[in-house]
C-alpha cells in the first residue's frame, strides 16, 4: 500500500512537472519503478500504460487551455508513435548504454542554448508564428518516439528544446502540442510492449497508481503553462533540461566526478538555474513599462 500511495506521489508531481514545462514525466516514473525492481523493459511497459490516461487528460486540458497546435500535434505525433512502436518492440534487443550518452550531450548543448537565449534574449518574435516544416517534425518525432520507448521516457527531453529552439512556436505551445501528441507515442509504445513481452512483468496497479497522480495534477498544469510568461518559462525548461542531462551524464559515468565535485556540479546548476529564472521573471516585468512609454513627439516642421 505504501508503495501505491508513493507512486501516486510520484505521478502527480511527474505529471505536474511534465504538463508545465513539457518533459519528465516518463524518466521520473520509469526511474523510481527501477528503483524498486522493475526491469527495464517492463518499467517503461508500465510507465507508457499509465501514460496513455495522462496524456489524454493533458491533452484535453491544454486543448481547453488553447496550448495546443494540431498542426504540429499530427506532424510530430504519427512519426512519434511509429519509433515508438519499433522502440518498444525491438527494446530487449537493442543497447542504448552508448545512445544514451551521446544523446545526452547533444540535449545538454541545446539545453544550455534554450536556457541563455531565453534568458537573456527572450522568445524571439521574428520566427513566431512561421510554420513548422514536416521534414523537421517527422524526423524529429520519428527519433523522439524510439528513444522514449527504449528509455523509458525522452519524448519532452527530445521534442520541446528542439521546437522551443526553432522559436518558431511559444514555449506554452510547445508544451501543449508536445503533451498531447505523447498520447499517440503511449498507445504505440504500449501495443509494441505487449507484442515484444506481452503483460509480462507489467503490474498493472503500480500503472494505475501513477495515473491516479497524474489525472489530478493535468489539469492544474495545463492551466499554470498558460498563465506563466514565455521568457520565464523557456529559462525554466532549460535549466531542466541541462540538470536531467547532466545527471545522465553522471550516471552514465562519462563524467569522473567524485561524490562530493557531483553534488557541486548539481548544485552550481539549480543556482545558475534559479538566478536565470530570477532574471527573466525581473525582465519580464520590465518590457510593460517599456512598452507603456509614449512614443516621442516628432520635433515641428519648419
Amino acid at each position: 500500500m505504501r508503495t501505491l500511495v508513493l507512486l501516486a506521489l510520484v505521478g502527480l508531481g511527474a505529471q505536474l512537472v511534465d504538463g508545465s514545462l513539457g518533459m519528465a514525466y516518463g524518466v521520473t516514473s520509469t526511474t523510481l519503478l527501477l528503483a524498486v525492481g522493475a526491469n527495464p523493459a517492463a518499467a517503461s511497459a508500465t510507465v507508457h500504460l499509465a501514460e496513455i490516461g495522462t496524456t489524454l487528460a493533458s491533452g484535453i486540458s491544454h486543448w481547453r487551455f488553447g496550448n495546443v497546435d494540431w498542426r504540429v500535434v499530427l506532424r510530430i505525433g504519427v512519426p512519434g508513435a511509429v519509433g515508438a512502436f519499433a522502440g518498444a518492440t525491438f527494446l530487449s534487443a537493442i543497447s542504448t548504454e552508448v545512445a544514451t550518452p551521446v544523446m545526452s550531450g547533444i540535449l545538454l548543448a541545446l539545453g544550455a542554448y534554450v536556457l541563455a537565449r531565453f534568458t537573456f534574449r527572450g522568445l524571439r518574435q521574428d520566427r513566431l508564428g512561421t510554420p513548422l516544416r514536416k521534414r523537421f517534425l517527422a524526423p524529429l518525432g520519428l527519433v523522439a518516439g524510439f528513444v522514449d520507448a527504449t528509455g523509458g521516457g525522452g519524448w519532452g527531453p527530445v521534442g520541446t528544446p528542439a521546437i522551443l529552439a526553432s522559436g518558431r512556436l511559444e514555449p506554452r505551445k510547445v508544451i501543449g502540442s508536445i503533451d498531447t501528441s505523447e498520447f499517440l507515442v503511449s498507445v504505440a509504445a504500449s501495443l509494441g510492449f505487449f507484442v515484444g513481452i506481452g503483460s509480462a512483468g507489467v503490474n498493472l496497479g503500480w500503472a494505475v497508481a501513477l495515473l491516479a497522480g497524474g489525472l489530478v495534477a493535468a489539469p492544474i498544469a495545463a492551466w499554470l503553462v498558460r498563465h506563466v510568461p514565455a521568457r520565464v518559462l523557456g529559462s525554466a525548461v532549460g535549466g531542466l533540461i541541462v540538470l536531467t542531462n547532466v545527471r545522465t551524464l553522471v550516471h552514465a559515468e562519462l563524467l569522473d566526478l567524485s561524490s562530493a565535485a557531483t553534488v557541486a556540479v548539481y548544485a552550481a546548476i539549480v543556482v545558475v538555474w534559479v538566478l536565470a529564472v530570477a532574471y527573466s521573471v525581473r525582465a519580464h516585468l520590465r518590457e510593460p513599462a517599456r512598452t507603456a512609454e509614449p512614443a516621442p513627439v516628432p520635433d515641428p516642421v519648419a
